[in-house]
């Protein structure tokens, strides 16, 4: 009688299927992309790639539901491109009172301050953004990330989807005129068969035609160590 990969090993899994997942997953809210990803959601404690034409191209938007869904722990935002703004966070589920946002001189005190966040496990999610990363350095923080149950995203450019990542799971992001095309670079599991339409709704103030002043911006943390020790408490 032929068993079963899984009934051998939680961790097994044949080429042919998608892998059940071992871990927690945070529902993504989109039903077309949950029925496509191990689990049926985003993993945590593992590093998930999402790879990028340019940042700001709704990747925030599409991780809404997911850090709704991880309310009241904190989310670490690390070397954002632009300032973050409260009333964007606020739309996407985010109050300032649970944002740590870092940013670090060098990228070696980034991949630091990372690994600090994920050891500390506090966080319901650390968001990355970054243009290069050793290899060596990806498996140091996929490893930390394993040690937690953070749902830990780093965002890379495009071209990052040639180079060999540890991450389990790696969704290419491609702007569309309702929001985005998503294409699986990676999973455990069978090549997907096209890529994803994910709509995005815009902002609700951009629609807005009354006047407002303008949204104070969320002020950069002064000290990484703050930031770490934030984290930890």
């Amino acid at each position: 009688m032929a068993l079963s990969a899984e009934s051998i090993h939680p961790s097994l899994w044949r080429a042919s299927q998608l892998a059940r997942g071992q871990g927690r997953v945070v529902e993504t809210g989109y039903p077309v992309l949950s029925s496509e990803l191990p689990g049926g959601g985003w993993p945590t404690g593992a590093l998930v790639d999402l790879l990028v034409q340019q940042t700001g191209v709704g990747e925030l938007r599409l991780l809404r539901p997911a850090l709704s869904a991880l309310a009241p722990r904190p989310v670490a935002l690390l070397q954002t491109p632009q300032v973050p703004c409260g009333l964007g966070l606020a739309y996407i589920g985010v109050s300032l009172e649970r944002v740590i946002h870092l940013r670090a001189p060098k990228s070696s005190d980034a991949l630091w301050s990372a690994e600090q966040i994920l050891r500390a496990g506090t966080s319901g999610a650390l968001i990355y953004w970054t243009q290069y990363v050793q290899a060596s350095s990806l498996r140091r923080l996929h490893l930390a990330a394993q040690a937690s149950d953070t749902l830990f995203v780093m965002v890379r450019p495009l071209a990052a989807a040639q180079d060999a990542s540890p991450a389990v799971l790696r969704l290419a992001l491609r702007p569309s005129t309702d929001g985005l095309i998503v294409d699986v670079v990676k999973r455990r599991g069978p090549a997907a068969s096209g890529p994803v339409s994910i709509s995005l709704q815009p902002t609700p103030v951009l629609f807005s035609t009354k006047r407002r002043s303008m949204p104070r911006p969320l002020e950069e943390t002064a000290s990484m160590q703050g930031v770490v020790e934030q984290a930890s408490a």
